[in-house]
This record gives structure tokens, C-alpha cells and sequence, in this order.
């Protein structure tokens, strides 16, 4: 078993060199691709308040800002996201941001983390963090009867936005995104 500290100084600071053994190395490897996986799991989907949400929703930007709300337990919501993925990947001229509204039933992200790996969405995903849709639905759209899926479109720039509540199909968002403009 080989261990040892070397330790020096130049000018006044000393530097310590750690020489590891081939298990010690493994054991810091290990430990090291653990806590960069949790972390990653963890930035793949912000835990957010409503006041954050609304704040994604006024921003002032160049871009399109599509905001899709969803659930995982949710049948169209999960069929429509392959939609919103695309739109992500091809047009740069559009912000797409996933809104998860799970937690509202099970206080626990972690479905919510292993739904994005298992389905691979690269897409922005933030997790809403409100528990009674009655207090906040009308703070996002006042005609939003609370159902899901549910998606809005603002232009970035002039604030004119649609909002639909029911599952889009293939070119939908391209005709919601056009009458933004």
C-alpha cells in the first residue's frame, strides 16, 4: 500500500501533494461521478414558485416564449412533449420551458427527474411548487379553466399571447406561433 504526504513551501505558501493508492483512487472516482450525477438529476428540472413562473412569463425577450403545463399521470401531456422537444431542438428563435405541475399531488420531484430520463427531454423543465391550482391558475390565464395540458405563447417582445388547453397536435405549434407574431 503506497500512501504519502509531500508537503513544501514557495515563498511562504506551502503546497501539500497526496499521492493515492489505486483503491483510494477508485473509492474518490466513485464518489465524485455520485455526487456529479445527483447534481446533474437536480439541474435537469428547477423546483420553482409560482412568483418565478410568472416572472418566466413577463420577461422581456427576442424570442417566442412557449409554456407548456403537464403532469406525468397525464395522458396527452406525455403524447404532446415529443412536440415541444422538436421545437426546442430546431428553432432558436423560441424559448420552450416544460411546466410540471406534479408536486401538487406527490411532494416528491424524484418521479418528476426520472420521468425526463426516461423519456430523454432536453427541453427546460421547471416543477412548479404550489399545491392548490385554485390560488395560482389565475394568476397565469384567467380563461384557464385548470385542465391539462395546457400551453401558452407570448411574443417575447410585444407581450400578444394564445393559450390553448388541450393536447396539440403536429403543426399546431407552428400555426400558435405564427399568430404571435
Amino acid at each position: 500500500m503506497e500512501k504519502f504526504i509531500l508537503v513544501f513551501e514557495e515563498k511562504g505558501t506551502s503546497f501539500a501533494l497526496l499521492k493515492l493508492t489505486i483503491s483510494m483512487k477508485k473509492v474518490l472516482i466513485l464518489f465524485f461521478m455520485a455526487s456529479s450525477l445527483s447534481i446533474w438529476a437536480q439541474e435537469k428540472a428547477e423546483i420553482i414558485k409560482i412568483k418565478q413562473l410568472q416572472e418566466i412569463i413577463e420577461l422581456k425577450t427576442d424570442q417566442i416564449k412557449v409554456i407548456n403545463f403537464w403532469a406525468t399521470w397525464c395522458a396527452p401531456c406525455v403524447k404532446e412533449m415529443p412536440l415541444f422537444q422538436k421545437l426546442d431542438e430546431e428553432r432558436s428563435d423560441v424559448m420552450v420551458t416544460l411546466v410540471s405541475i406534479d408536486l401538487d399531488l406527490d411532494p416528491n420531484p424524484e418521479k418528476v427527474y426520472r420521468f425526463i430520463d426516461r423519456k430523454k427531454i432536453s427541453t427546460r423543465v421547471v416543477i412548479l411548487d404550489e399545491r392548490d391550482p385554485n390560488t395560482w391558475i389565475n394568476l397565469i390565464e384567467k380563461n384557464w379553466s385548470g385542465a391539462i395540458p395546457a400551453t401558452i405563447i407570448i411574443n417575447g417582445k410585444t407581450g400578444q399571447r394564445k393559450f390553448v388547453e388541450h393536447e396539440l397536435h403536429d403543426g399546431d405549434l407552428e400555426k400558435l406561433i405564427a399568430e404571435v407574431l
